[in-house]
């Protein structure tokens, strides 16, 4: 039996995360996401799929965000047919994300056909809700550390990998007529010291490792998020301004509540209204009662809520009263999503706070190149909404301590484990510059053989086993 690997996405950038296995006459799909960013990178979710999508005989999906799962209602809408395994967390969100991202690019398509500022006549959505829900039948949910036998020769076990409710690292094994190969897939790791979520479990051997490299290049400490909150919001309305917190519906937001929480519960900062203009991020919310496996934080539904709710927690259901955010003025606090600031309520929030010098934009996580997160980090001094290049005269503060992801300390911490070399490891969902100077150091620290794939390469793994 021979054993090859395609690299559909997530090479050279974080988003896109696809990886194609062809294990005899078996094909399986880690990951199916959409690109995100750089135009040239999301012209390519409108490319026919590399290969044939009812060529494919299952998928695993890591975890729930849409660099990761996004493009399955296009996959599906385009012939695949087979089974979809990823943790009950998981499909759970993924059921709130498809149909929220399928809400958004409807909208996004109605809103361009009425401001006239689409290339396309008419503009049309990469998928619609309809597409989102034919997804959902085809998933099937395994816990961690669960044997799950794809094939009479292929299994898997998810173990947790601390990034996202559900999230996980998905061990693979090959029994082959003559040898037996583990291949393992980080997905996106978490932090050994998130509020909310367990420490990345570790891994002892592998024979074909793939890594995420999103914070590859860098430290980027955790030490006291709450203090980098105390110090944003005090100054925020020291100049009697509205703090706006971009911010993923799943797991950012839910810590930004601890963390508010925390902080107003011990007068560290004014007890000030909070909301949650984000319906997705109230509906993941439950999930956390709903899954209490999955996460570090034990009590119940009651104490759960005392712990992320403050006294002026008010969430924000309908476009209507997002609307009327815009007219706050001061000593409020919006979270919205979504977190690189791609679609949804968020833009409409920029839109009208970016010119204001009194109020306070944080960028809590990773922003990709080419969103407008990343050019808000870059200090660019406009930044394009709905058609327009909108001034940007508010505070910018990039909150590193609240990331999701692991730093590169943290990576290495989790590489540290493994008992033996692996043959092959790709270092995959890391950015140009720092993927590459990440790899170097991970063969110089470990010795390892360290590939960095490029789009659409195909590479042999075993060869007659």
């Amino acid at each position: 039996m021979d054993v090859q690997i395609k690299f559909l996405g997530a090479t050279g950038t974080v988003t896109g995360s696809r990886y194609l296995l062809d294990i005899g006459n078996f094909r399986l799909l880690f990951d199916c996401g959409l690109f995100q960013g750089l135009k040239e990178l999301r012209l390519r979710n409108w490319e026919p799929f590399p290969v044939k999508p009812e060529s494919i005989d299952a998928i695993i999906i890591s975890h729930a965000h849409i660099d990761h799962s996004g493009y399955l209602p296009r996959l599906v809408k385009e012939g695949f047919k087979g089974p979809i395994y990823c943790t009950p967390p998981t499909a759970s969100l993924l059921e709130i994300m498809l149909l929220d991202a399928a809400k958004l690019q409807e909208e996004e398509a109605l809103f361009a056909l009425k401001k006239g500022y689409s290339k396309h006549n008419p503009p049309k959505p990469l998928y619609t809700t309809e597409d989102a829900a034919a997804v959902f039948p085809l998933i099937h949910e395994y816990g961690y550390c669960e044997k799950v036998n794809v094939t009479n020769n292929i299994y898997f076990a998810f173990k947790d990998a601390g990034h996202l409710l559900g999230s996980a690292i998905t061990e693979l094994i090959i029994q082959g007529d003559t040898q037996t190969k583990k291949i393992v897939f980080s997905g996106d790791l978490g932090r050994n010291n998130d509020a909310l979520l367990h420490p990345p479990t570790t891994v002892e051997t592998a024979d074909v490792l793939l890594v995420e490299s999103t914070y590859g290049n860098k430290d980027n400490p955790a030490a006291d998020p709450e203090a980098d909150l105390e110090r944003i919001v005090k100054g925020a309305l020291a100049k009697r301004g509205v703090v706006l917190i971009p911010a993923f519906a799943v797991g950012r937001t839910q810590l930004l509540l601890y963390h508010l929480h925390q902080l107003m519960e011990s007068g560290r900062i004014p007890d000030i209204p909070v909301y949650i203009d984000s319906p997705m991020a109230i509906s993941a919310t439950y999930l956390y009662y709903r899954y209490p496996k999955y996460h570090k934080v034990e009590f119940n539904q009651t104490e759960f809520a005392q712990k992320l709710e403050t006294n002026m927690l008010m969430f924000v259901k309908t476009s209507e009263h997002s609307k009327s955010l815009n007219k706050i003025k001061s000593n409020a606090i919006i979270i919205s999503s979504s977190g690189m600031m791609t679609g949804g309520r968020i833009l409409h929030h920029l839109y009208h706070r970016l010119p204001n010098e009194q109020d306070t934009i944080v960028v809590s996580g990773y922003q990709a190149e080419g969103t407008r997160g990343r050019d808000l980090i870059e200090q660019r001094p406009t930044i394009r909404i709905f058609g327009e290049e909108v001034p940007v005269k508010c505070t910018i503060e990039n909150m590193t301590s609240l990331s999701g992801h692991a730093d590169r300390q943290e990576l290495f911490n989790w590489m540290s484990h493994f008992k033996q070399s692996p043959k092959f490891v790709f270092a995959v969902h890391g950015e140009k510059d720092n993927i590459k100077l990440y790899a170097s150091e991970i063969t110089r620290r470990f010795n390892w053989n360290v590939i960095q794939p490029v789009y659409l390469e195909s590479i042999q793994l075993f060869k007659g086993i």
